[in-house]
C-alpha cells in the first residue's frame, strides 16, 4: 500500500461506501484543514457519524483517526510545497483562469501524476512484466479511447526494437487476437478505471488462451487488476468522480516508457541494431530543409 495518503484516497474512492466517499473527497479537497479537525467536527462536516469516520480510517489502512490526521497533515505540507514550486494556489482549473494559470496547473497536475506513479510503482512487478515480454513469442496490447493511445505507443515501441507486438483499440480485433494467443504470450490492457468492458473481455480471453496477463490501471482493487497476473498501478489525479483531467494519460505513458526501457536495457546490442534498421527504413521519408537564398 502506498505511503502517500492522497494517492491512497484517490485509489480507494470506487470501493468505499457513499458515506466514506464523502469523507475521502473532503480530505482530498482540503487536506490541511481536515487534518486539524476533531473526529466529531469531520463527521458533522460530512453529515455522518463518528463511527463512520472511524470505519473509514480503517478502510484506508489506518489504526485510528490520529494516524489518519498525521498522515494527512504531512501530505498537506508536501502538496503546498509542490504547488508553490509551480506557482499555483490550487490544482483545479477554473473557467476564470488565465492562459498562464491553465498552463501552470496542467504542468502541476501532470508532473505530479508522473512523480507519484514513479514513487508507488512496484518494481518487482515491473521486472516480471519485462521478463515475460522478452521471453514471449508475441505481446498483445489493448486499450480503448485515451487508453488506446498508450496501448498504441507501447506496441510501436516494442516493434521498433524487434519484438512481435500488436496494439488493438478495436474491441472485436482485440478479442480475436487474444483468443489465438499461445501459452507464454503476454497480454497487456490499459484502463484508467480498471472497469472498461473491452479491456476486461480481452484480458479474460487472453488468460483462457494461456497468456501472461498484465493490467495497467489507476485502481489496484478494480476488476481488471483482480483478473490480471501482474498489475502496474498509475497514480493519476483523475478519478471516476472528476472527468476531464488529462493526467491519467501521462501516468500511463510513464508506464509505457518504464516497460520499454526495461526491455531495451536487457538486450542492448540487439536493440541497437533494431533501432538502426528502423531508423534507416524511414530516413528517406524526411524532406530536407530548403536552403535560404
Amino acid at each position: 500500500m502506498t505511503e502517500d495518503i492522497l494517492v491512497r484516497l484517490r485509489q480507494a474512492l470506487p470501493r468505499l461506501r457513499r458515506s466514506e466517499q464523502l469523507i475521502a473527497q473532503e480530505a482530498l479537497a482540503e487536506p490541511a484543514e481536515v487534518a486539524n479537525l476533531s473526529i466529531t467536527e469531520l463527521a458533522a462536516r460530512c453529515g455522518t457519524s463518528t463511527a463512520t469516520v472511524a470505519r473509514f480510517c480503517r478502510s484506508v489502512g489506518f489504526d485510528g483517526y490520529k494516524g489518519f490526521c498525521l498522515a494527512l497533515a504531512r501530505a498537506a505540507v508536501d502538496e503546498s510545497g509542490r504547488r508553490y514550486q509551480f506557482g499555483v494556489s490550487e490544482g483545479d482549473i477554473d473557467p476564470a483562469d488565465s492562459t498562464r494559470d491553465v498552463v501552470r496547473k496542467l504542468a502541476f497536475q501532470e508532473a505530479r501524476a508522473v512523480e507519484e506513479t514513479a514513487e508507488m510503482l512496484d518494481l518487482d512487478e515491473v521486472d516480471r512484466v519485462v521478463s515475460a515480454i522478452i521471453d514471449a513469442p508475441i505481446t498483445d496490447v489493448y486499450g480503448s479511447a485515451s487508453s488506446g493511445l498508450a496501448a498504441q505507443d507501447l506496441g510501436q515501441k516494442l516493434r521498433r526494437i524487434g519484438y512481435f507486438a500488436n496494439a488493438w483499440t478495436d474491441a472485436h480485433l482485440a478479442l480475436t487476437s487474444a483468443a489465438v494467443l499461445r501459452p507464454g504470450s503476454v497480454a497487456i490492457a490499459f484502463s484508467h478505471s480498471g472497469e472498461t468492458e473491452e479491456a476486461l473481455s480481452a484480458i479474460e480471453t487472453a488468460h483462457r488462451a494461456g497468456a501472461f496477463t498484465v493490467a495497467v490501471t489507476n485502481f489496484p482493487e478494480s476488476p481488471l487488476a483482480q483478473m490480471a497476473d501482474a498489475v502496474l498501478t498509475t497514480a493519476s489525479r483523475e478519478t471516476r468522480f472528476r472527468y476531464g483531467a488529462m493526467s491519467s494519460r501521462m501516468a500511463q505513458l510513464m508506464i509505457v516508457d518504464v516497460i520499454f526501457m526495461g526491455v531495451a536495457q536487457r538486450r542492448p546490442d540487439v536493440v541497437a541494431d533494431a533501432l538502426a534498421a528502423s531508423l534507416a527504413a524511414v530516413e528517406g521519408r524526411r524532406r530536407p530543409r530548403r536552403s535560404t537564398p
